[in-house]
């Protein structure tokens, strides 16, 4: 008999992380599925820009709605559903924490309340965030390390992934958690600081006179490679038990480093070009951040291979790209 393709649900297809999965899944040969609330309104440009948008299935789904997420999987079917959907921005939550709350937390319990009411035979990732630990000073976070969000997003993140334990243990789910941190790719949307940053020395680059604002320099991140961490996203739901990992380059970086970097890179000097605004401070930030994935590589063989270095150089490559093609 012929060998049935697996078929993956992704909740929130059109970001950055799943469209990086889903075309990471449609290479594994999976039969691949999304949602958006709107796929008409969305134009769901990085599916285009990933050139797998023909190749996709995009289903039109409010996910804060149970109803609407009950019979989507009860018609699919799946064997993997991953949950990257949801308010993504940190600083954005802040201004809409109701909604930051509810496209999080509630759709998570929407999934995780279908696969227990249909009893389903599938797995189900859930996209945490390092934001959950909030400010670890110089300790790197690992699975054990405690919770203390430092905002509305990591609030909303660390209730999600508490949801998804509870689940796991309480009704024997195939659930897990991956904790991610930072990464990112020519993919991140426009109100990412990392996009805002290369986005703009690429125009003084080529002449034109912009200034770059920027809040908080002195914050230090853990940056990765984000098509890297999709495929950590999906060795977890490989491995032989259900279980959460913390997924991380493990090195601690400045945003001022960041900066530095990119317009160094372009033969820049940042302070002729960079000021800051007060205005872009966090109500309560998270100075820094970083992880200790040696879990992700004793359990499921996984590791960053891309530094920040590495990260920033190929977002520069595609911006100047993209700008000469204008």
């Amino acid at each position: 008999m012929e060998k049935k393709n697996k078929k993956a649900l992704i909740f929130g297809i059109s970001g950055q992380d799943g469209s990086y999965l889903a075309s990471f899944l449609f290479q594994k040969g999976y039969q691949v599925h999304g949602t958006s609330r709107d796929p008409y309104t969305n134009k769901l440009n990085n599916l285009h820009a990933l050139e797998i948008f023909e190749a996709i299935n995009v289903h039109t789904v409010d996910a804060t709605s149970i109803e609407q997420v009950r019979d989507l999987i009860e018609f699919l079917k799946p064997d993997e559903i991953y949950n990257l959907s949801g308010q993504s921005s940190v600083s954005k939550s802040f201004l809409t924490p109701q909604d930051t709350f509810y496209s999080i937390t509630l759709v998570s319990l929407n999934i995780l309340q279908t696969i227990k009411f249909l009893k389903i035979n599938c797995k189900f990732y859930n996209a945490s965030s390092s934001e959950c630990f909030g400010d670890t000073g110089n300790v790197p976070s690992n699975e054990k390390t405690k919770f203390n969000p430092c905002s509305p997003y990591g609030v909303a993140k660390s209730s999600a992934f508490w949801l998804t334990k509870n689940y796991r243990k309480a009704y024997n789910i195939f659930a897990c958690s991956g904790i991610l941190f930072n990464h990112e790719s020519p993919l991140r949307p426009e109100e990412f600081v990392t996009k805002k940053i290369i986005r703009t020395a690429i125009q003084i680059y080529f002449g034109n006179k912009v200034k770059l604002k920027l809040g908080d320099l002195s914050i230090k991140r853990d940056w990765g490679w984000a098509p890297e961490y999709v495929e950590a996203m999906w060795l977890i739901l490989q491995n032989n038990e259900p279980e959460d990992f913390v997924i991380s380059t493990g090195r601690l970086s400045s945003l001022k480093y960041f900066v530095e970097f990119v317009f160094t890179h372009l033969n820049l000097n940042f302070k002729e070009h960079v000021s800051i605004d007060e205005s872009l401070f966090r109500p309560s930030e998270l100075k820094s951040s970083f992880g200790n994935s040696s879990k992700a590589k004793s359990l499921l063989g996984w590791e960053a291979k891309n530094k920040i270095e590495d990260v920033i150089k190929k977002m520069i490559d595609f911006e100047i790209s993209k700008f000469q093609d204008r």
